[in-house]
């Protein structure tokens, strides 16, 4: 019986230490989990003061005197929420905060999950085109951290080239 405690003691001990938390529980308590960003899309003044969860990858980062703000090309949300890069995307969105986004923290390409207040539409330039972007207040910003494809161990030849995997040839040189 003594060592069963000490498992189940064990046992919480590690799983509280796996669990991962990007957004606040006190900010998710205000998210409304039936608004997704395609009604937010659809008519953003409809949904003026509500709450949602959206990620993305940011497009631009841009600073005003007064604000900071950030386009996103949105995707959906995993479990953890994590934005999935995929070739579908909801469109962009304007993620809008009253302090400085410093440009080189929040990079062109970097991945990024917000809870925020939606505020409206704005419409701009895009390329050619007028576009409409939803407008979010950052109540919370999550900066997901970029990884560095060259710093993974791989070697740059496939591993049948390596000296030591070469086949012995006692008539040649290796």
């Amino acid at each position: 019986m003594k060592y069963f405690r000490f498992f189940i003691v064990l046992a919480v001990f590690l799983g509280a230490g796996c669990t991962t938390r990007v957004i606040s529980e006190e900010s998710l308590r205000l998210v409304d989990r039936s608004l997704g960003f395609s009604q937010v899309k659809e008519s953003p003044d409809r949904y003026v003061g509500r709450y949602a969860i959206l990620g993305g990858v940011i497009a631009s980062v841009s600073n005003t005197k007064q604000a900071g703000q950030l386009e996103i090309v949105q995707f959906q949300l995993d479990s953890d929420y994590k934005p999935v890069e995929t070739y579908i995307s909801g469109g962009r969105f304007l993620a809008q905060t009253v302090g400085f986004l410093d440009p080189l923290v929040y990079k062109i390409g970097r991945l990024v999950t917000i809870v925020g207040e939606v505020k409206g539409h704005k419409t701009m330039q895009l390329d050619q085109i007028e576009y409409d972007y939803p407008i979010i207040a950052i109540r919370e910003i999550y900066l997901w951290k970029s990884v560095d494809l060259s710093s993974y161990p791989y070697p740059d030849r496939p591993y049948y080239d390596d000296y030591w995997w070469r086949p012995y040839r006692p008539w040649g040189p290796w």
